[in-house]
Protein backbone atom coordinates (compact mmCIF):
# COMPACT_ATOMS: atom_id res chain seq x y z
CA UNK A 1 0.00 0.00 0.00
CA UNK A 2 1.17 3.64 -0.89
CA UNK A 3 2.17 5.83 2.15
CA UNK A 4 -0.39 8.56 0.77
CA UNK A 5 -3.37 5.50 1.10
CA UNK A 6 -1.42 4.83 4.57
CA UNK A 7 -2.14 8.45 5.34
CA UNK A 8 -5.90 8.68 4.39
CA UNK A 9 -6.66 5.17 6.27
CA UNK A 10 -4.70 6.42 9.68
CA UNK A 11 -7.26 9.57 9.33
CA UNK A 12 -10.12 7.43 8.99
CA UNK A 13 -9.17 5.03 12.00
CA UNK A 14 -8.08 8.10 13.93
CA UNK A 15 -11.85 10.06 13.24
CA UNK A 16 -13.71 6.97 13.63
CA UNK A 17 -12.26 6.57 17.01
CA UNK A 18 -12.46 10.47 18.14
CA UNK A 19 -15.16 9.76 19.75
CA UNK A 20 -13.40 7.70 22.77
CA UNK A 21 -11.17 10.77 22.56
CA UNK A 22 -14.18 13.36 23.45
CA UNK A 23 -15.92 10.61 26.22
CA UNK A 24 -12.30 10.73 27.93
CA UNK A 25 -13.54 14.42 28.81
CA UNK A 26 -16.13 13.84 31.22
CA UNK A 27 -18.63 15.85 32.63
CA UNK A 28 -16.72 19.23 30.36
CA UNK A 29 -19.37 21.24 28.96
CA UNK A 30 -19.40 20.31 25.38
CA UNK A 31 -19.37 23.61 23.90
CA UNK A 32 -16.05 24.46 26.45
CA UNK A 33 -14.76 21.63 24.66
CA UNK A 34 -15.18 22.92 21.13
CA UNK A 35 -13.85 26.29 22.03
CA UNK A 36 -10.78 24.58 23.55
CA UNK A 37 -10.78 22.17 20.37
CA UNK A 38 -10.46 25.59 18.52
CA UNK A 39 -7.76 27.47 20.51
CA UNK A 40 -5.39 24.66 20.94
CA UNK A 41 -5.53 23.78 17.12
CA UNK A 42 -4.79 27.42 16.43
CA UNK A 43 -1.56 27.19 18.63
CA UNK A 44 -0.62 24.06 17.45
CA UNK A 45 -1.17 25.33 13.63
CA UNK A 46 0.83 28.68 14.52
CA UNK A 47 3.92 26.45 15.41
CA UNK A 48 3.76 24.16 12.19
CA UNK A 49 3.70 27.56 10.49
CA UNK A 50 6.74 29.55 12.49
CA UNK A 51 8.84 25.69 11.83
CA UNK A 52 8.17 25.78 8.07
CA UNK A 53 8.66 29.71 7.78
CA UNK A 54 5.38 30.00 5.94
CA UNK A 55 4.05 33.23 7.22
CA UNK A 56 4.74 34.95 3.53
CA UNK A 57 1.67 32.89 2.15
CA UNK A 58 -0.48 33.74 5.05
CA UNK A 59 0.45 37.04 4.69
CA UNK A 60 -0.41 36.71 0.36
CA UNK A 61 -3.64 35.32 1.39
CA UNK A 62 -4.76 38.54 3.43
CA UNK A 63 -4.70 40.41 0.44
CA UNK A 64 -7.15 38.08 -1.43
CA UNK A 65 -10.43 39.25 -0.05
CA UNK A 66 -12.47 36.63 -1.90
CA UNK A 67 -9.99 33.85 -0.62
CA UNK A 68 -10.72 35.50 2.86
CA UNK A 69 -14.54 34.94 2.55
CA UNK A 70 -14.34 31.56 1.21
CA UNK A 71 -12.15 30.49 4.50
CA UNK A 72 -14.05 31.96 6.74
CA UNK A 73 -17.36 30.35 5.52
CA UNK A 74 -15.03 27.14 5.92
CA UNK A 75 -14.79 27.99 9.41
CA UNK A 76 -18.12 28.66 10.65
CA UNK A 77 -19.06 25.31 9.12
CA UNK A 78 -16.27 23.08 10.79
CA UNK A 79 -17.43 25.04 13.86
CA UNK A 80 -20.87 23.93 13.24
CA UNK A 81 -19.91 19.94 12.66
CA UNK A 82 -17.45 19.81 15.07
CA UNK A 83 -19.99 21.35 18.11
CA UNK A 84 -22.71 19.50 17.10
CA UNK A 85 -20.33 15.94 16.63
CA UNK A 86 -18.81 16.76 20.07
CA UNK A 87 -22.15 17.02 21.36
CA UNK A 88 -23.58 14.43 19.84
CA UNK A 89 -21.18 11.83 21.67
CA UNK A 90 -20.83 12.99 25.34
CA UNK A 91 -24.53 13.05 25.47
CA UNK A 92 -24.82 9.07 23.99
CA UNK A 93 -25.54 9.79 20.36
CA UNK A 94 -22.83 8.16 18.79
CA UNK A 95 -24.57 6.50 16.37
CA UNK A 96 -26.87 9.52 15.22
CA UNK A 97 -23.37 10.87 14.37
CA UNK A 98 -21.79 7.33 12.96
CA UNK A 99 -25.17 7.96 10.14
CA UNK A 100 -23.63 11.85 9.47
CA UNK A 101 -20.63 10.01 7.95
CA UNK A 102 -22.46 7.29 5.95
CA UNK A 103 -24.94 10.33 4.50
CA UNK A 104 -22.13 12.43 3.90
CA UNK A 105 -21.26 11.12 0.65
CA UNK A 106 -24.31 11.06 -0.88
CA UNK A 107 -24.84 14.95 0.57
CA UNK A 108 -21.54 15.67 -0.84
CA UNK A 109 -23.33 14.35 -4.37
CA UNK A 110 -26.43 16.39 -3.79
CA UNK A 111 -24.44 19.35 -3.35
CA UNK A 112 -22.15 19.01 -6.32
CA UNK A 113 -25.31 18.94 -8.75
CA UNK A 114 -26.81 21.65 -6.97
CA UNK A 115 -23.39 24.02 -7.08
CA UNK A 116 -21.33 22.73 -9.65
CA UNK A 117 -23.85 20.87 -12.18
CA UNK A 118 -22.47 17.51 -11.74
CA UNK A 119 -24.50 15.16 -13.50
CA UNK A 120 -25.80 12.47 -11.60
CA UNK A 121 -26.74 8.50 -13.03
CA UNK A 122 -30.03 7.70 -12.58
CA UNK A 123 -29.04 4.79 -9.93
CA UNK A 124 -27.01 7.79 -8.05
CA UNK A 125 -30.59 9.49 -8.64
CA UNK A 126 -32.39 6.23 -7.02
CA UNK A 127 -29.97 6.24 -4.42
CA UNK A 128 -30.20 9.65 -2.80
CA UNK A 129 -34.52 8.74 -3.30
CA UNK A 130 -33.77 5.78 -1.53
CA UNK A 131 -31.88 7.83 1.67
CA UNK A 132 -34.42 10.98 1.13
CA UNK A 133 -37.06 8.17 1.60
CA UNK A 134 -35.75 6.98 4.80
CA UNK A 135 -35.78 10.06 6.65
CA UNK A 136 -39.26 10.33 5.42
CA UNK A 137 -40.17 6.95 6.71
CA UNK A 138 -38.50 7.88 9.85
CA UNK A 139 -40.01 11.46 10.47
CA UNK A 140 -43.55 10.10 9.83
CA UNK A 141 -43.66 7.08 11.87
CA UNK A 142 -41.84 8.08 14.70
CA UNK A 143 -41.97 11.42 14.56
CA UNK A 144 -38.72 12.52 15.27
CA UNK A 145 -36.33 14.18 12.46
CA UNK A 146 -32.60 12.85 12.76
CA UNK A 147 -31.44 16.20 13.18
CA UNK A 148 -27.73 15.47 14.27
CA UNK A 149 -26.88 13.11 11.37
CA UNK A 150 -28.15 15.87 9.02
CA UNK A 151 -26.76 18.64 10.44
CA UNK A 152 -23.34 17.01 10.88
CA UNK A 153 -23.44 15.32 7.57
CA UNK A 154 -24.13 18.48 6.01
CA UNK A 155 -22.42 20.58 7.10
CA UNK A 156 -19.59 18.95 6.13
CA UNK A 157 -20.81 18.33 3.04
CA UNK A 158 -20.87 22.19 2.77
CA UNK A 159 -17.62 22.08 4.03
CA UNK A 160 -15.80 20.15 1.54
CA UNK A 161 -17.48 22.01 -0.98
CA UNK A 162 -16.76 25.23 -0.06
CA UNK A 163 -13.09 23.80 0.01
CA UNK A 164 -13.37 23.42 -3.51
CA UNK A 165 -13.52 27.08 -3.95
CA UNK A 166 -10.21 27.63 -1.81
CA UNK A 167 -6.70 28.23 -3.60
CA UNK A 168 -4.06 27.90 -0.70
CA UNK A 169 -2.37 25.73 0.92
CA UNK A 170 -3.50 23.18 3.61
CA UNK A 171 -2.17 24.59 6.72
CA UNK A 172 -2.96 28.44 5.53
CA UNK A 173 -6.61 27.41 4.99
CA UNK A 174 -6.69 25.47 8.50
CA UNK A 175 -5.21 29.11 10.08
CA UNK A 176 -7.50 31.28 8.53
CA UNK A 177 -10.50 28.75 9.49
CA UNK A 178 -9.32 28.56 12.78
CA UNK A 179 -8.08 32.31 13.05
CA UNK A 180 -11.72 33.37 12.15
CA UNK A 181 -13.32 31.51 15.73
CA UNK A 182 -10.16 31.82 17.83
CA UNK A 183 -11.20 34.98 19.19
CA UNK A 184 -14.87 34.30 20.04
CA UNK A 185 -13.85 30.94 21.33
CA UNK A 186 -11.02 32.43 23.76
CA UNK A 187 -13.67 34.73 25.29
CA UNK A 188 -15.97 31.74 25.36
CA UNK A 189 -13.67 30.25 27.86
CA UNK A 190 -12.29 32.85 30.00
CA UNK A 191 -16.36 33.68 30.32
CA UNK A 192 -17.19 29.72 31.56
CA UNK A 193 -13.74 29.89 33.91
CA UNK A 194 -14.90 33.15 35.50
CA UNK A 195 -18.10 31.43 36.31
CA UNK A 196 -16.70 28.34 37.60
CA UNK A 197 -18.20 26.32 34.74
CA UNK A 198 -14.79 25.55 32.72
CA UNK A 199 -12.48 22.44 32.72
CA UNK A 200 -10.21 23.77 35.91
CA UNK A 201 -13.05 22.72 38.68
CA UNK A 202 -14.40 19.89 36.77
CA UNK A 203 -11.79 17.90 34.85
CA UNK A 204 -8.77 15.82 36.77
CA UNK A 205 -4.81 16.26 35.83
CA UNK A 206 -5.21 13.41 33.05
CA UNK A 207 -7.90 14.96 31.66
CA UNK A 208 -6.48 18.68 31.32
CA UNK A 209 -3.35 17.01 29.37
CA UNK A 210 -5.99 15.51 26.74
CA UNK A 211 -7.64 18.79 27.00
CA UNK A 212 -4.40 20.24 25.72
CA UNK A 213 -4.00 17.94 23.35
CA UNK A 214 -7.14 18.36 21.44
CA UNK A 215 -5.61 21.15 18.59
CA UNK A 216 -3.19 17.83 18.13
CA UNK A 217 -5.62 14.96 17.47
CA UNK A 218 -7.51 17.88 15.13
CA UNK A 219 -4.52 19.37 13.14
CA UNK A 220 -2.25 16.33 12.86
CA UNK A 221 -4.52 13.85 10.98
CA UNK A 222 -6.16 16.56 8.59
CA UNK A 223 -2.72 17.69 7.60
CA UNK A 224 -2.22 13.73 6.91
CA UNK A 225 -5.28 13.47 5.09
CA UNK A 226 -4.57 16.72 2.72
CA UNK A 227 -0.98 15.22 1.64
CA UNK A 228 -2.19 11.30 1.32
CA UNK A 229 -5.57 12.62 -0.95
CA UNK A 230 -2.83 13.86 -3.30
CA UNK A 231 -2.08 10.19 -4.39
CA UNK A 232 -4.79 8.41 -3.50
CA UNK A 233 -7.43 7.52 -6.51
CA UNK A 234 -10.73 8.92 -4.97
CA UNK A 235 -12.99 5.37 -5.37
CA UNK A 236 -10.74 4.08 -2.78
CA UNK A 237 -10.72 7.07 -0.83
CA UNK A 238 -14.38 6.96 -0.94
CA UNK A 239 -14.34 3.54 0.19
CA UNK A 240 -11.75 3.41 3.14
CA UNK A 241 -13.69 6.31 4.22
CA UNK A 242 -16.49 4.04 5.46
CA UNK A 243 -13.93 2.61 8.69
CA UNK A 244 -14.93 6.47 10.61
CA UNK A 245 -18.45 5.76 10.49
CA UNK A 246 -18.21 1.79 10.87
CA UNK A 247 -15.76 2.32 13.76
CA UNK A 248 -18.32 5.16 15.22
CA UNK A 249 -21.49 2.62 14.97
CA UNK A 250 -19.57 -0.28 16.98
CA UNK A 251 -18.24 1.88 19.63
CA UNK A 252 -21.75 3.15 20.21
CA UNK A 253 -23.16 0.37 20.37
CA UNK A 254 -20.26 -2.38 21.98
CA UNK A 255 -18.35 -0.28 24.20
CA UNK A 256 -20.82 2.88 25.22
CA UNK A 257 -23.90 0.50 25.07
CA UNK A 258 -26.12 2.91 23.08
CA UNK A 259 -29.57 1.71 22.27
CA UNK A 260 -29.96 0.99 18.26
CA UNK A 261 -33.74 1.22 18.43
CA UNK A 262 -36.10 0.51 15.66
CA UNK A 263 -36.29 4.08 14.28
CA UNK A 264 -32.29 3.28 14.00
CA UNK A 265 -32.86 0.41 12.06
CA UNK A 266 -35.11 1.41 9.79
CA UNK A 267 -32.86 4.74 8.96
CA UNK A 268 -29.77 2.92 8.44
CA UNK A 269 -31.68 -0.14 6.23
CA UNK A 270 -32.11 2.73 3.74
CA UNK A 271 -28.99 4.54 4.17
CA UNK A 272 -26.66 1.31 3.39
CA UNK A 273 -29.28 0.32 0.42
CA UNK A 274 -28.56 3.99 -0.81
CA UNK A 275 -25.11 3.36 -0.23
CA UNK A 276 -24.33 0.17 -2.02
CA UNK A 277 -26.35 1.41 -5.03
CA UNK A 278 -24.41 4.66 -5.09
CA UNK A 279 -21.14 2.27 -4.97
CA UNK A 280 -22.52 0.21 -7.69
CA UNK A 281 -22.83 3.71 -9.63
CA UNK A 282 -19.69 4.62 -9.12
CA UNK A 283 -17.81 1.59 -10.23
CA UNK A 284 -20.18 1.23 -13.44
CA UNK A 285 -18.82 5.20 -14.09
CA UNK A 286 -15.21 3.93 -13.12
CA UNK A 287 -15.63 1.41 -15.75
CA UNK A 288 -17.24 3.44 -18.97
CA UNK A 289 -14.37 6.22 -18.04
CA UNK A 290 -11.53 3.12 -18.26
CA UNK A 291 -13.22 1.53 -21.45
CA UNK A 292 -13.28 5.32 -22.90
CA UNK A 293 -9.35 5.97 -22.09
CA UNK A 294 -8.16 2.06 -23.49
CA UNK A 295 -10.75 2.71 -26.42
CA UNK A 296 -8.27 1.97 -29.52
CA UNK A 297 -7.34 5.71 -31.78
CA UNK A 298 -9.52 5.67 -35.36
Amino acid sequence: MKKGTLYVLFCYICWGLLGVFWKSLGGADAMYVLAARICFSQLVIVLLLAARRGWADVWKMLHDGKEWLWLTVAGVLICANWGVYIWAVKNGHMIDSSLAYYMTPLLTLLIGTLFFRERLSRLQWVSAGIILSGLIVTMVRFGHFPWIAVVIGGSFALYSTVKKKIRCAPIVSMFMETAVLTPFALVFVVVMESRGTGALGILTGWQMVLLSMTGVVTTIPLLLFAEGIKTTPMSLSGILMFINPTLQLLLGVAFYHEEFTANHAILFAFVWTGLALFLIAGARERKKELAKENAPCV
